[in-house]
């Protein structure tokens, strides 16, 4: 593998970062893999040396062509304007808007609500046990993969892909999405279009490379 490859630091349990390794996948890139413990240690991400790499202390980073760049989404964006095939967008413009909004339904409604920090905040500082805390992310999830399905269903092009051409931005949040939601005990079934896509992609390489399970520091 190139020396000039992109540089990705993640973690295995991220679906942030799982976003990224699919987008990857998808591009055709070889890339590194340098993995930042969320847990371990209080978590690695607070170190110094990783606050300097991203002051948010947050997964995912990427290092490519000389910049580095943090947010999954703004990740995708980058690997798509300077590895723009195979496209993770559709071409058309209206496309690309629906397409967009199916992945901050993720990552901007149901993903914030959910991860590490607000579960910890919510033990730590509010008293939730985790009871409570399963019940918060069940309610976000339900809201978030709700409106996913509305908006296939609307469209009306949904089948083994949210608008049935080939798997990209949208079906890459959705994927690492389903995973946190399978590993938190909330099913998929009540969204029957969303089932069929993530089942249908889990089984293509791409997908099934990246997914947790598959990563090195998978403990």
């Amino acid at each position: 593998m190139s020396p000039e490859a992109p540089v990705l630091y993640g973690y295995w349990r991220s679906t942030a970062a799982y976003r990224v390794r699919i987008a990857l996948n998808l591009k055709g890139l070889e890339w590194h893999y340098k993995s930042v413990h969320l847990v371990r240690d209080g978590g690695e991400q607070h170190a110094q040396g990783y606050r300097e790499l991203n002051p948010a202390g947050l997964v995912p980073v990427l290092i490519c062509q000389g910049q580095r760049i943090s947010q999954s989404l703004a990740i995708c964006e980058f690997l798509e304007e300077v590895y723009p095939q195979p496209a993770l967008l559709p071409a058309a413009p209206g496309d690309r808007a629906l397409v967009r909004a199916l992945a901050q339904d993720v990552a901007c409604e149901i993903h914030p609500l959910n991860n590490l920090r607000v579960q910890q905040y919510l033990g730590r500082e509010l008293g939730a046990d985790a009871t409570a805390r399963e019940a918060w992310m069940h309610h976000w999830m339900a809201a978030g993969f709700e409106t996913m399905q509305q908006r296939l269903e609307q469209d009306g092009r949904a089948g083994d892909t949210c608008l049935g051409g080939a798997p990209g931005l949208a079906e890459l949040c959705l994927v690492a999405q389903a995973y946190n939601a399978d590993r938190f005990g909330f099913s998929l079934q009540p969204y029957p279009l969303l089932e069929h896509i993530v089942a249908h992609c889990r089984a293509l390489p791409a997908f099934a490379a990246a997914a947790p399970e598959q990563q090195p520091d998978a403990s």
